[in-house]
């Protein structure tokens, strides 16, 4: 529990430009509902900005902050909801408030992008952070000494994080029922039509390139596959010393990737190491030829070849495409709003 049962219990929202507005809801709307349901009000929520003036959301609706950051009292708890690229515009200050809301024993989190500004903000030393798929990659790159987490939400030692919007319903839902009990938050989930509530150590989804579908649904030795793979995108390896591995004949692992995915085995590794280098192109600032490296190619001209090919776009335009949405949006990439 973060407050005393007695007590309202107090959320603070930190936005910053271009901030993911499902998650926001996705956190408000529960507590709202809990609320109405008990015909008290148990939990309250203030939205924060950097500075005054309206912040813009993903979706470019734009929100009245309730305060300043710098004025922060009395919460209970502070989220940070952004994109990966998001900043602070006067860094030194601003992180230095997040630090001494630590001090004062205020929990913080993030959410979905949101872990990266918190991360920066040099309160997550020694902690671990739910980092959404889609992310992975960047986050790996500005912090490899950070622990990355594949669960949907991770509580401890007063920090929480959520990797999505629907994680982010979740983790609402346990702080209603940590509250208020199992029969309350029962109703606020069916209420919404939630259809269950993930535990909290639950592995996300990620989606099966180019076939629809899930990768808990695959068959055991192709899940297999990609996780090897998985461990070698900076230093690609063999098919065949996957299907080695694996106790299975090269030909085998080919008709049962086929089989299951649509591709072969190897179109699938490389399409798994191109996602990634997205990744890196779209919210990290290493270079082509470092992301190139990071994905093991040994130069940036068969990289960027293949990403054209696999997304349409290369890498440098995708970039610069992306500056130009920032600067009219706030903002971010469409995957962002998870």
């Amino acid at each position: 529990m973060i407050a005393h049962k007695d007590s309202c219990l107090t959320l603070g929202f930190l936005l910053f430009p271009g901030f993911p507005m499902a998650c926001l809801t996705s956190a408000i709307e529960p507590l709202r509902a809990a609320n109405e349901i008990t015909g008290r009000r148990e939990f309250a929520w203030r939205l924060i900005g950097e500075e005054p003036g309206p912040i813009r959301s993903s979706a470019e609706v734009r929100f009245d902050p309730d305060m300043m950051l710098s004025e922060v009292l009395g919460l209970d708890c502070l989220i940070f909801l952004s994109s990966p690229t998001s900043r602070f515009v006067h860094p030194r200050r601003a992180n230095a408030q997040v630090r001494w809301l630590d001090r004062c024993g205020v929990v913080l989190g993030g959410f979905s992008g949101g872990i990266f500004p918190l991360v920066r903000s040099g309160v997550m030393e020694g902690h671990s952070a739910s980092v959404h798929w889609c992310y992975e990659e960047a986050f790996k790159a500005e912090f490899p000494a950070a622990k990355a987490s594949q669960a949907v939400i991770v509580r401890e030692r007063r920090r929480y994080t959520a990797s999505g919007a629907g994680a982010v319903f979740d983790l609402m839902l346990r702080l209603i029922e940590e509250r208020l009990g199992r029969d309350t938050m029962t109703e606020v989930a069916c209420w919404f039509q939630h259809p269950f509530v993930r535990a909290e150590d639950s592995t996300q989804k990620v989606p099966v390139q180019k076939r629809g579908g899930t990768d808990d649904l695959l068959p055991e030795p192709i899940r297999a596959a990609i996780r090897i793979f998985a461990e070698h995108i900076e230093d690609p390896i063999q098919i065949a010393d996957v299907a080695a591995a694996l106790d299975l004949s090269e030909r085998h692992l080919e008709r049962c990737f086929k089989q299951a995915t649509g591709q072969s085995p190897l179109k699938y590794y490389r399409l798994m190491r191109l996602r990634k280098a997205r990744q890196r192109v779209l919210y990290s600032t290493q270079t082509i030829a470092q992301i190139a490296q990071s994905v093991g190619y040994a130069t940036s001209s068969p990289m960027t070849r293949h990403y054209a090919e696999a997304f349409g776009v290369n890498p440098n335009d995708e970039r610069r495409r992306l500056v130009g949405l920032r600067g009219l949006a706030g903002g971010m990439s469409p995957t962002d709003q998870g």
